[in-house]
């Protein structure tokens, strides 16, 4: 792969990827083919469609794809799907959520879930954070009505736009240092962007599909009809151990961002132990230990009961865990392809106003080949030098920053390893999924672009 070139243009490329997201819903929605299955089928052909050199096809493209977006989240969900299960299991899912409704009332739960999903978002991965905070999702659903969309889509939104707009999260941090923002100014417009963001995008959204769509909650951590143990743990206890990881990734997010600036040496033995105790795996491991002590054995639970329950978790996430890496092989077929880079060439000389132009670019290829942060970060280097020639205020140039990062999350789809994430966790098909998170996520974009150009304007 390393001197091959692509010979096919931006068209050809172009109806390449779209047809083999039409086959994807073909076979999916229409032939009812397992998605796995699917995506694998159609990787395979399109990275033949597109050329890739035929040696290096199976190995350096297919199979390197699969498995570099499997290291994440594999180690992500098998550990969540552990600690949610401890949680579900001990009780203490039941707990909060009585908790939780009595905080806030019946009425307003996907408020409050909300709410809890921002602010643990603000440190904690998109993927990480979901599936941490899914046990109280599913139980609060089934305690108001078991209606899993109501509940799960304005907290699955938090995390998204989280993630999409404010540091230290990867996609914002980078094309924050391509634009050569002021990275405290990002955070603080992110931030302030965040709650009328998710408002519009992922509550009033999500309230609407959760009377369009009801869906049973998943039994992803038990069945609904399981028994409860007699002395569940208290609800300042299940906040404790949901709150541990979350205190973890913190250090680690906070650590980094003094090594950015130079306040902490980043070769220090502390601040690298400190660093990798902050990782979201191993955060989400120790985590899952100190909640088989508290939820478990500190409560009564056997060794042997212990290992079951555990292991009973992993059963139902292992299709999620292949469909979510089979996702991310497709898009790393049609990155691979070279369809991005063409595609971002031929739309950088169309003359638009810079924050639309970067807007629009990170649309196109968010949609072209999927990854959200491939997305920001390709269409923030095109557009960095027209930024960096242009007469903007620091300002503004925050506002093309977080425009890039609005177009680079619009739709997602099939070719988005989320898309089938957040899917396969809500036990939705791909048309349901489509119709409620592949909008959700255009509605954000859309709405987060309209914010940006108040903030230019403004600037």
């Amino acid at each position: 792969m390393e001197n091959w070139e692509q010979t096919l243009g931006a068209g050809p490329l172009l109806g390449i990827a779209a047809g083999a997201v039409a086959l994807i819903l073909v076979l999916v929605i229409g032939l009812r083919l397992h998605a796995f299955l699917t995506l694998v089928l159609v990787s395979l052909l399109t990275a033949f469609a597109t050329g890739l050199p035929i040696g290096a096809m199976v190995d350096e493209v297919l199979v390197a794809s699969f498995g570099g977006e499997l290291g994440g989240v594999a180690l992500l969900i098998g550990l969540g799907a552990m600690l949610g299960k401890l949680v579900e299991h001990s009780g203490g899912a039941r707990v909060l959520a009585e908790r939780m409704v009595a905080l806030f009332g019946e009425r307003r739960a996907p408020l409050g879930l909300g709410v809890a999903s921002l602010a643990m978002g603000f440190p904690i991965f998109f993927d990480a954070g979901l599936v941490v905070m899914l046990p109280i999702i599913f139980a609060v659903a089934r305690r108001l009505g078991d209606n899993v969309l109501r509940f799960g889509i304005p907290a699955a939104a938090a995390f998204s736009v989280m993630h999409v707009f404010v540091p230290p999260h990867p996609g914002p941090v980078a094309a924050t240092e391509l634009f050569g923002a002021n990275l405290g100014t990002v955070l603080l417009v992110g931030l302030v962007m965040a709650f009328p963001l998710w408002y519009v995008s992922g509550y009033l959204w999500g309230l609407f599909v959760g009377r369009r769509y009801v869906l049973p909650v998943p039994a992803l951590f038990g069945s609904v009809d399981e028994d409860q143990p007699l002395r569940p743990p208290s609800a300042g206890t299940v906040v404790g151990v949901l709150l541990l990881p979350l205190v973890l990734i913190f250090l680690n997010t906070g650590l980094d961002a003094l090594t950015s600036v130079g306040t902490v040496d980043a070769d220090a033995t502390w601040v690298q132990v400190l660093m990798v105790i902050g990782s979201a795996p191993v955060a989400l491991l120790i985590s899952t230990l100190v909640a088989l002590l508290v939820l478990g054995r500190y409560r009564g639970e056997s060794g042997t009961a212990l290992q079951k329950v555990v292991d009973s978790s992993l059963g139902p996430v292992c299709s999620v865990i292949l469909i979510t890496g089979a996702g991310g092989m497709f898009g790393g077929v049609l990155e691979a392809s070279g369809i991005g880079d063409a595609l971002a060439g031929s739309l950088e000389g169309i003359g638009l106003p810079v924050i639309f132009a970067a807007y629009v670019i990170a649309v196109v290829l968010r949609l072209a080949q999927g990854s959200a942060t491939v997305a920001l970060v390709t269409a923030a280097g095109l557009i960095a030098p027209a930024v960096a020639d242009g007469d903007f205020s620091p300002l503004q140039v925050v506002a093309v920053t977080l425009a890039t990062a609005a177009g680079s999350v619009f739709a997602s789809h099939v070719n988005d390893s989320g898309f089938w994430l957040v899917g396969r966790l809500m036990d939705m098909d791909v048309k349901t999924t489509l119709k409620t998170w592949t909008v959700q996520q255009a509605i954000l974009s859309v709405v987060g672009f309209l914010l940006t150009l108040v903030v230019f304007a403004v600037g």
